[in-house]
């Protein structure tokens, strides 16, 4: 189950005794930066619900898919991506400045161990630039303000909150978060989202025992939602085809899609 690879760096804030969703996440996308606490809570989480490993698949390839949407055809030049967790193959800088090298990046978390990785790892174009800043999901006001010394907030900015609200476990809160955080983008930019859902129909009743499992062993705690709940994050903005779906499903391939229960979107702000 491990290969013996230890996360590199320290900070006094990184608990290693804990699991972590970045560390877990990354375990389950087939990544190196975790520790055998987080291959044991991952494991059991995958053997309670199995599917967890095709969500977080599901989930980074709609990252994938929405950026290069933005970045290609909505000619999209600034990303805030909120939640970046631990970097991987594709990260959101990586795609767009692939499509658009003079692109602008923020990312934006808190977790040290992301930290550390995010530090030597993301680095961007020569014409672009990519920043990181240290702050807290629940401090929108923190972000928009840091943000703002490498964004320009007259031009368009994509927002991304990908699996991300989930760990702000008061809806009222979320809601809040969202509105202070495209409050302060002009008209033309994008909220980008994801959200895992115990609806039956995408199949995620198996969500809550897991979940129970989870916020007793490990941190943050989390939160599934109904799609009517995720579909008032967008209130104000205009959702592009083909809609709330199964981010699995959001413009993928001709047979390619895969149903999984978390909802994905991307919307505009008019």
């Amino acid at each position: 189950m491990s290969d013996g690879h230890t996360p590199s760096g320290g900070s006094a804030r990184l608990n290693t005794g804990v699991a972590h969703n970045a560390r877990v996440w990354n375990y389950w996308i087939g990544g190196k930066d975790n520790y055998e606490v987080d291959q044991q809570v991952g494991e059991h989480v995958a053997g309670m619900f199995p599917i967890i490993r095709d969500i977080a698949r599901a989930d980074r390839d709609f990252l994938g898919r929405a950026v290069s949407f933005l970045a290609g055809e909505r000619g999209v030049r600034q990303f805030l991506d909120i939640g970046t967790g631990l970097p991987t193959a594709d990260n959101t800088h990586e795609i767009a400045q692939r499509l658009a090298p003079d692109s602008r990046i923020v990312y934006v978390d808190n977790d040290p161990i992301v930290l550390v990785h995010a530090r030597t790892l993301l680095t961007g174009t020569k014409d672009g630039v990519t920043a990181y800043i240290d702050a807290d999901v629940h401090d929108a006001d923190a972000i928009i303000e840091r943000a703002g010394h490498t964004l320009d907030f007259t031009r368009p900015v994509a927002v991304m909150m990908l699996g991300i609200l989930n760990f702000v476990l008061d809806v009222e809160k979320a809601r809040d978060i969202v509105r202070r955080v495209m409050a302060a983008v002009p008209s033309g930019s994008f909220l980008v989202l994801t959200h895992p859902t115990f609806d039956d129909e995408l199949g995620g009743a198996g969500q809550i025992p897991a979940m129970k499992f989870w916020n007793e062993n490990a941190t943050p705690p989390i939160t599934a939602r109904s799609g009517a709940d995720i579909a008032a994050f967008f209130e104000g903005l205009e959702v592009l085809e083909p809609g709330m779906v199964s981010c699995g499903q959001w413009r993928a391939e001709p047979g390619s899609a895969v149903l999984v229960p978390q909802y994905g979107a991307v919307a505009v702000k008019p």
